[in-house]
């Protein structure tokens, strides 16, 4: 049931969603680099910005300058990133994530099918799958968790990945200060990144041809990485370790929703006509037409198997533990009326009961005595006979008749639960 109050107030209002979370938190680490030459992250967002930015580059020379920097020392290009990481963010809030298509997305979408597309997996995949949808990578996390603090918040007592970036920061610009060596690789990364932003802002539409001199700058700014790296694992600790770990875990994690939105319209439509078929499978003659039209082996087995799983189907089986289990069959050896004979010696009854037992032939038995169908059924359980009184045969076979009962309704019991089970 919609909660009331507040109702009017935000139905007359909007939402303004914003990744205004995330942009502050990437502010404070920018924020470290004071531009006073102990630093070189601002260079690095500048720098990527006015290659995005730049208006006479096409798309495929953008995309060679951003690879080939960003392949100096990933690790170390923290602004490229991060700038990606909010442009990621964007893409989801005005729905640009979801590529057009005119079959399955002929419209643009927008944020508010994301999410609901987003809330209806998290019911599906537990319905068809039989897993929280988190055991599939699907959770809203791995959908949205870069809009919802991932970086900035974590659920125990690790630091959250932003929190371990700016702190490594903070360690370079103290170290820079008081390090000659490390001071200069920052100088020299930070100025190459001007000078090839320079360049790029001096490129007009009619220039000549500039790829090589554009090679050349872009050379120039990559090769400072190099040193920088070196420079920055001689701080106690080596931060480069963590610095690697941070970048990974902040690109799987872009990764990962990129790759769940650009395709959840498929996904969401897949897993809803499947559940749609399978529903199909309560009609006798669909079911049929689906096992004959179905190429795949596992729905011509769903279809095929499904009147035997239907049957198989019984509340009073279901079960969460091993002692419940054993109650179960109880109760249910209780309400049938087992075990239906108790006393060995009434030779009668025992040999009444081994005549309904289904193991048992029980061809020409009205020719023998009691004693000796007791004797014959012993034989055919693979009781043992030999010197034994009918006596003790009979409490054998009595003992292993109620014993079957027992097992009976425990398979029972187990294929419910295999009919049951979500496989």
């Amino acid at each position: 049931m919609t909660v009331a109050k507040g109702l009017k107030s935000i139905a007359e209002s909007s939402p303004n969603f914003s990744n205004q979370a995330l942009e502050n938190a990437i502010n404070e680490i920018k924020a470290i680099d004071k531009d006073d030459g102990h630093q070189f992250i601002l260079s690095q967002f500048l720098l990527d910005t006015a290659i995005h930015d730049n208006t006479v580059l096409t798309t495929s020379q953008k995309n060679d300058v951003l690879d080939a920097i960003y392949n100096a020392q990933p690790h170390l290009q923290i602004g490229r990133y991060l700038n990606d990481v909010i442009r990621h963010t964007n893409t989801i809030l005005d729905g640009s994530i979801i590529p057009l298509d005119d079959a399955t997305n002929p419209t643009p979408s927008t944020f508010l099918e994301i999410l609901q597309n987003v809330q209806t997996i998290q019911g599906l995949v537990p319905e068809v799958l039989g897993v929280p949808a988190s055991e599939k990578s699907r959770a809203v996390k791995d959908h949205l968790g870069t809009l919802n603090n991932i970086f900035i918040t974590t659920d125990d007592s690790t630091e959250p990945v932003f929190t371990r970036l700016k702190s490594i920061m903070e360690l370079i610009d103290a170290r820079s200060r008081t390090t000659a060596d490390l001071n200069l690789a920052i100088t020299n990364a930070a100025v190459g990144n001007l000078n090839l932003r320079t360049f790029l802002a001096g490129l007009v539409a009619d220039s000549t041809d500039f790829q090589q001199s554009l090679d050349n700058m872009v050379n120039l700014c990559t090769n400072k990485y190099a040193t920088l790296n070196t420079r920055i694992s001689e701080i106690a600790g080596d931060p480069t370790t963590d610095l690697v770990a941070i970048r990974d875990e902040i690109t799987t994690q872009v990764s990962l929703e990129n790759s769940n939105l650009t395709g959840i319209l498929t996904y969401v439509d897949t897993i809803s006509s499947n559940l749609s078929y399978s529903a199909l499978a309560e009609d006798t003659e669909m079911r049929k037409l689906m096992a004959n039209v179905a190429q795949d082996t596992n729905w011509q087995s769903y279809f095929n198997d499904y009147e035997t799983n239907q049957a198989n189907l019984n509340p009073i089986y279901n079960t969460d533990t091993d002692a419940d289990k054993s109650a179960v069959i109880d109760q249910v050896l209780s309400d049938s009326g087992l075990p239906d004979v108790t006393d060995s010696t009434d030779f009668h009854a025992v040999v009444s009961k081994a005549k309904r037992d289904t193991r048992i032939d029980t061809a020409n038995f009205d020719r023998f005595t009691v004693e000796q169908i007791i004797e014959k059924s012993c034989m055919q359980l693979g009781i043992t006979t030999a010197n034994r009184t009918i006596s003790a045969l009979s409490g054998s076979l009595l003992r292993n008749m109620n014993q079957h009962d027992r097992d009976t309704i425990a398979q029972q019991l187990d294929l419910n639960k295999s009919a049951d089970t979500i496989s």
